[in-house]
């Protein structure tokens, strides 16, 4: 028997456009303008797959999804939009879409979705079922996650999903999602440096580290469970690139754009901070921590810069990358913790987590009028050698470190061609 299809989107060009395309493929193609009456049909009728626009009169596409999740849970969603963003995307997906689609869309590029949709329908429903094997034959009842997803699906998601809806997004919408992400690591960092600036004395440097790591891990948490756009997260697009869906030329001009926008949100905090007056807290000893930390990291040589922004943003693409294996807040939370805790523990350098920590010590040496602490050279802490020391490195080691060590190496392993893989 035919695969049955329903299409839910107010657009009767949309509708027409998927028979065309679905019929000749040997698909059942049903069609409705509204999406109540689709939510009725998909609760009368057995689906194998249902196609649902985002933005519809009457009921948000978002729940006409959760809705198909309890009246339709045997179908494999795929939702597509004409206004993709990357947190709209991971929405949907989140809500049990198995998938999401740009428009306007391509037939071959709608007919892929609709096979993956399938696929991974079908090892979900396998998996489902061996773990109630498992359960029946131990007598034992854990409650794993049905939700986490494999190293290869979360490949197949940044790939197909999140990267194109990266490239996609507005220009407007990618810069407001980036200030805040730069501030949200300004965030990270000013928690980090409030709680651990004159712990050494008590715990010793390794233990300060671990506790400043625990810290940092705010603001990644910030950018991806409230929503942000930040620039090293946004190095695993290459591997949208290496599949054909979106153009190199596109990826970096959505990473400068992001990347300037990073640079704005983490000086505003920086400015935030200066005009706070916290940084007088202990007797201006925090405020003379922040600018021991920014004078050591343009103190370091452009090869040990570039050496630990490789290894930064290879945790941090990983911590995002796995962020992505759950739906649950929780599960995002723990697994962007550990690495980034590791990031920070360690001493490696990130791009724009510098955009905060070296302006914040030059506008209290410069505006604030702070002392320079001892062994601290204001001469040589100086916006030159914020761009050209640090961030120039600094962010050539991170687009290393994200780009090839995680999506270009995924890539690799799951999405190249077999026979190239062979």
């Amino acid at each position: 028997m035919n695969e049955r299809i329903l299409v839910i989107d107010d657009d009767e060009m949309v509708l027409a456009s998927c028979r065309r395309v679905f019929e000749p493929e040997g698909y059942e193609v049903t069609a409705t303008p509204d999406p109540r009456q689709g939510l009725e049909r998909a609760a009368a009728e057995p689906f194998d797959v249902v196609l649902c626009d985002w933005k519809m009169p009457g009921i948000d596409g978002m729940e006409v999804v959760t809705e198909l999740e309890r009246r339709a849970p045997g179908a494999a969603v795929v939702m597509f939009s004409g206004y993709p963003t990357v947190g709209r995307a991971t929405e949907a997906l989140q809500r049990g879409a198995l998938d999401f689609v740009p428009k306007p869309f391509t037939p071959e590029k709608i007919v892929t979705a609709v096979r993956r949709a399938l696929a991974r329908k079908v090892d979900q429903e396998k998996k489902h079922v061996g773990r109630v094997e498992n359960l029946l034959r131990n007598w034992s009842f854990p409650v794993p996650s049905l939700d986490d997803k494999a190293p290869r699906t979360i490949a197949e998601t940044v790939a197909q999903s999140v990267g194109v809806a990266k490239a996609n997004s507005p220009w407007l919408s990618l810069f407001v999602l980036g200030v805040l992400a730069g501030a949200y690591i300004g965030f990270g960092g000013l928690f980090s440096a409030t709680v651990t600036f004159d712990a050494a004395a008590h715990l010793g440097v390794g233990l300060t580290k671990l506790v400043a790591g625990a810290a940092f891990s705010l603001g990644l948490m910030l950018v991806v469970i409230a929503g942000g756009e930040l620039f090293t997260g946004n190095n695993l697009m290459v591997s949208s690139v290496m599949i054909g869906e979106v153009t190199w030329a596109r990826v970096l001009a959505k990473w400068g754009l992001v990347y300037l926008a990073n640079l704005l949100g983490a000086i505003l905090l920086a400015l935030l901070f200066y005009a706070s007056g916290l940084w007088k807290t202990g007797g201006g000893a925090l405020g003379a921590a922040a600018v021991k930390l920014a004078y050591a990291k343009v103190g370091l040589g452009a090869g040990e810069a570039f050496a630990r922004a490789v290894g930064c943003n290879w945790l941090v693409c990983l911590a995002v990358w796995m962020a992505l294996a759950s739906c649950q807040v929780i599960g995002k939370i723990f697994a962007i913790f550990f690495p980034i805790m590791a990031f920070v523990a360690i001493g490696f350098e990130h791009c724009v987590a510098n955009m905060y920590f070296i302006p914040n010590g030059l506008s209290l040496t410069q505006w604030a009028g702070l002392a320079a602490p001892a062994g601290v050279d204001p001469g040589l802490l100086t916006w030159g050698s914020f761009l050209w020391k640090n961030l120039l490195p600094v962010t050539i080691g991170n687009t290393i470190g994200g780009a090839v060590f995680v999506g270009l190496s995924y890539w690799g392993a799951y999405l190249r061609p077999v026979d190239a893989r062979a």
